[in-house]
């Protein structure tokens, strides 16, 4: 009675942790101003936002990313053919698999009128998608051991997890595979459904059932009885057509099944099908009970989170969805790995073995953060956090459409808040605080800014060559550029990366630029070095921001 109410319990346990984590989206504080928004205001501004795209014409366009990133993965299908290949099979396989396997008791009464587990196409469908897993999980495997370019963390939760489903497609294939060779099974049908008042009839089903179904039973006890074809196909479609179809059609269990052929006595005598069907039972439920609290709650998080980023960056939102957004951010993370692939600073993670450089790894120490309020893993998750340069790679490349370039910029705010600084020493930086106030400027004034220096793109593909350096006809008439110019253009374009333009307002060689473009001709990655530079020198004039070594200069 117990193992029957197994079921029950694991799926009333999976909602309710569905249920729980979907209410973390708007209990968890993320962000210094999040201590403000209470959990009512949150939900109502996620109900305005829901009922505000619903009703309007963005609709259309949800409907559009609903089936192109949803339903078809085209954002991985976007960046990698393989991994969208294998990511398909895998979790339509999984999660069809709980909807007409694992939960059969309560689908398949509304789905198919006529289901049975034996019957084709049901038989067949559910080897088929039993392949489909195991192709992902292959698949997957084969795509990690080839692609090594940054290392990919795996919890234990995650290897318990994806042990506990290679556990569910081995049994099952297993049981089935014993169940279409059982003795056992095959006396217990008859005696359930034709009873043993014609001894002939059953004798011509076992023979029908040997030749057509796949059985191994033992010979007639009888030598006077006399097996006839066409009697035990009558039979068969009497008694057993309706729930029983050919075993050809389950392709991996077949198989399987005529090679365990030669021990078919033994598997019957112990009764292997009743404790694989007790072990695949119990870890079809503990999966099920366990998918809330593993990484395969991205399965809901992660459609969630690609149909929220349509209406807009996190930034842009009202302060009552951003909290809300980082949340759901946080859930919709499949430790994929591809972040850490594109990251910019991913190579410093080869000197310095600090995981949180990693931008998979920082997300989880920002993720147990929020949820635990731990402190004993911040020293970690500060280093990691400020060596990152915010360059935008990581959200350019996620494959979740996370925002992850805001919850760096929120975390970081979160720890400066805490009394964390940077490793390095700001002090013997010029602040932009510190400095004169800006001018003021008349209506129709253009921006201070054009947009390549506030866009971290601008600055994905420099690699610090020193081409720019080395073609500047400025630098090349100094004798000495270090005291005559402070900074090379190449480390113009470093403290760029750093997000620290304030620092870059100060040095001569923005104002000794003669803007002749060598810079950004020469460049191999194509960065806009001249027009970064020309950019700078604006701003800072309408900033009040005059390099005071260079009016030293001109002075002497």
């Amino acid at each position: 009675m117990l193992i029957s109410n197994v079921a029950t319990i694991a799926l009333g346990i999976c909602l309710t942790g569905l249920l729980w984590r979907i209410s973390r989206w708007f209990l968890n504080d993320i962000g210094p101003a999040a201590d403000a928004m209470s959990t009512g205001r949150r939900l109502a501004a996620a109900g305005r936002a829901f009922l505000g795209a619903f009703f309007s014409p963005r609709l259309f366009r949800l409907i559009g990313v609903f089936l192109w990133e949803v339903v078809l993965q085209g954002h991985l299908f976007r960046q990698d053919r393989l991994r969208w290949a294998m990511h398909l099979a895998l979790s339509y396989g999984f999660l069809l698999l709980v909807l007409l396997h694992a939960l059969a008791d309560w689908t398949a009464p509304v789905l198919f009128a006529d289901y049975y587990p034996t019957r084709n196409p049901f038989r067949w469908l559910r080897n088929l998608l039993a392949a489909l897993v195991l192709v992902g999980v292959i698949g997957t495997i084969i795509r990690l051991r080839t692609r090594t370019r940054t290392k990919r963390f795996r919890s234990c939760a995650d290897h318990l997890f994806l042990l506990l489903l290679a556990v569910i497609i081995a049994s099952g294939i297993l049981l089935e595979s014993s169940q279409i060779l059982s003795p056992s099974i095959f006396t217990e049908m008859v005696e359930d459904y034709m009873g043993d008042d014609d001894p002939e009839e059953v004798a011509a089903l076992g023979q029908y059932w040997v030749a057509e179904m796949g059985a191994v039973l033992p010979s007639s006890p009888s030598g006077d009885i006399i097996y006839d074809g066409e009697t035990g196909q009558m039979a068969h479609e009497a008694y057993c057509a309706s729930c029983h179809s050919r075993p050809q059609a389950a392709f991996l269990s077949y198989p399987v099944s005529r090679l365990l052929t030669p021990a078919a006595g033994l598997i019957d005598t112990l009764r292997i099908d009743i404790w694989l069907w007790t072990l695949h039972y119990l870890a079809s439920c503990l999966a099920l009970a366990c998918l809330p609290f593993s990484k395969f709650f991205h399965l809901l998080a992660t459609p969630v989170n690609l149909l929220a980023r349509t209406a807009g960056p996190v930034a842009t939102r009202p302060p009552a969805l951003r909290t809300t957004r980082r949340a759901l951010g946080l859930d919709a993370c499949s430790h994929c790995g591809v972040c850490n692939e594109h990251c910019s600073v991913a190579p410093i993670y080869q000197v310095i073995p600090n995981a949180t450089i990693l931008p998979s790894e920082k997300l989880r120490g920002v993720k147990r953060q929020v949820t635990t309020g731990a402190a004993a893993e911040m020293l970690t998750l500060v280093e990691g956090s400020f060596i990152c340069t915010l360059c935008g790679r990581c959200t350019q490349w996620c494959p979740s459409g996370i925002d992850l370039q805001d919850l760096w910029q929120t975390s970081r705010q979160v720890l400066i808040d805490k009394g964390f600084r940077p490793f390095y020493d700001r002090a013997t930086l010029r602040s932009e605080s510190a400095a004169p106030a800006p001018r003021s400027t008349t209506a129709g004034t253009p921006p201070a800014s054009l947009g390549l220096t506030d866009r971290p793109e601008t600055f994905w593909d420099c690699v610090q060559c020193t081409t720019c350096t080395s073609v500047c006809p400025v630098v090349a008439a100094s004798d000495d550029p270090q005291r005559d110019l402070d900074l090379t253009p190449q480390q113009i374009m470093n403290l760029m990366r750093l997000q620290l333009k304030a620092e870059a307002f100060s040095c001569r060689m923005l104002w000794d630029c003669v803007t002749c473009y060598q810079c950004q001709e020469h460049c191999p990655q194509n960065v806009k070095v001249a027009d970064v530079l020309y950019e700078l020198r604006n701003e800072a004039c309408r900033r009040g921001l005059f390099s005071t070594k260079a009016t030293a200069t001109e002075v002497e």
